[in-house]
C-alpha cells in the first residue's frame, strides 16, 4: 500500500481552491476568444472583453475572478492501493478548503443550516464524492460552484416517450428561461439516464470537460453541437444584454437508466467554469 500524508492532501486541496478561484482554464480562455471573433453585438464584444480583461488581472494579482469565490465541490478518485496516513481523508479535503478559503482571502459564501442561515466562517463542509479507482494514486478536483448558476440549474423527470427531442427541448428551455441570471457566455452540464440524484451529480461532472472537446460517443457529439447552435439562437448574449454567443460549450453525460424512467439534468455554470486538477 502507498501511503500519502494527511497534510499533503490538505495542502494541495488548499493550493486547488486558490488556483481555481484565480486561473481560469486556456480552454476557457480561448473559447472566450473564439466568442469575440464572432459576436455580432458590439454590448457582447465589450462584454467578452471586460471579461478577459478581469481573468487577465485575477490571474496576474492572485486574486479571484468572481466575487462568489463558490460551493467547494470536490471530485476524488483514490487508488484501492492508496491509504491516508496521519488522518482520515475526508477530514484532509475539508481542513484543505478551509485553508485555502482563508488564506486565499476567498469569500466564505456556505451556511451550516438552510433556514437559520449562520455562516461556517470557513467556506466548509465541501461536496465531497469519492470514486475507488485501480493504482496508488490520488486524483482531485476541485470544482467551485456560485449561486447564480447553480439557481438556474433543475432536474426534470421526463418519461421515455419523451426521447431525444423531449431532451434537447428541456435543455434549450432552461437555458432560455435563465436568461441573464448564470452570467452568460455559459457552461451547460446536461444529463440523461441514471436515477434522480445521480442524473443530477452527472450534470455537474459533465463541466469538468475542456471546451472544444468532442464526445467520443458521435449520437451524442452531434447532438452537443445542435443544443450549442439552439441555444446561441437564443439571442441571450453575454451577460444577458442580447447577442449570439450565449454559451461556450454543451456537455452531454449519458448513463444507464431503468426501463420506466427517463431522468433528465441541467447544470448550469458561468463562463468561467473553474475547476483544478491534481495527483498525487
Amino acid at each position: 500500500m502507498r501511503e500519502i500524508a494527511f497534510d499533503t492532501v490538505k495542502d494541495a486541496v488548499a493550493k486547488l481552491c486558490m488556483d481555481a478561484n484565480y486561473d481560469i482554464g486556456d480552454d476557457i480562455i480561448a473559447a472566450l476568444k473564439h466568442g469575440l471573433e464572432i459576436e455580432e453585438s458590439e454590448t457582447g464584444k465589450d462584454i467578452l472583453k471586460q471579461i478577459l480583461k478581469n481573468n487577465e488581472i485575477a490571474h496576474d494579482e492572485r486574486v479571484p475572478s468572481c466575487q462568489d469565490t463558490g460551493f467547494a465541490v470536490v471530485w476524488v478518485e483514490i487508488g484501492s492501493g492508496v491509504t491516508i496516513a496521519g488522518g482520515e481523508l475526508n477530514d484532509a479535503i475539508s481542513q484543505g478548503v478551509a485553508k485555502g478559503y482563508t488564506d486565499g482571502y476567498l469569500r466564505k459564501s456556505i451556511v451550516e443550516d438552510p433556514l437559520r442561515r449562520k455562516n461556517t466562517g470557513d467556506n466548509t463542509p465541501p461536496i465531497i464524492y469519492i470514486d475507488i479507482v485501480p493504482g496508488d494514486q490520488l486524483k482531485i478536483t476541485v470544482q467551485p460552484k456560485g449561486g447564480g448558476a447553480e439557481n438556474m440549474s433543475e432536474v426534470k423527470m421526463l418519461t421515455p416517450a419523451a426521447g431525444a427531442e423531449g431532451f434537447k427541448d428541456f435543455v434549450v428551455d432552461r437555458v432560455r428561461r435563465s436568461k441573464a441570471n448564470p452570467c452568460p457566455p455559459v457552461i451547460v452540464g446536461a444529463a440523461i439516464g441514471g436515477t434522480f440524484e445521480k442524473c443530477a451529480m452527472n450534470a455537474k461532472k459533465a463541466q469538468l470537460r475542456k471546451v472544444g472537446s468532442v464526445h467520443p460517443d458521435p449520437f451524442y457529439a452531434d447532438m452537443e453541437k445542435e443544443l450549442l447552435e439552439r441555444i446561441n439562437k437564443l439571442g441571450i448574449g453575454p451577460q444577458g444584454l442580447g447577442g449570439r454567443v450565449t454559451a461556450l460549450a454543451v456537455f452531454i453525460e449519458a448513463f444507464p437508466c431503468h426501463i420506466a424512467t427517463m431522468p433528465t439534468a441541467v447544470n448550469m455554470c458561468c463562463h468561467a467554469s473553474r475547476h483544478k486538477t491534481v495527483v498525487l
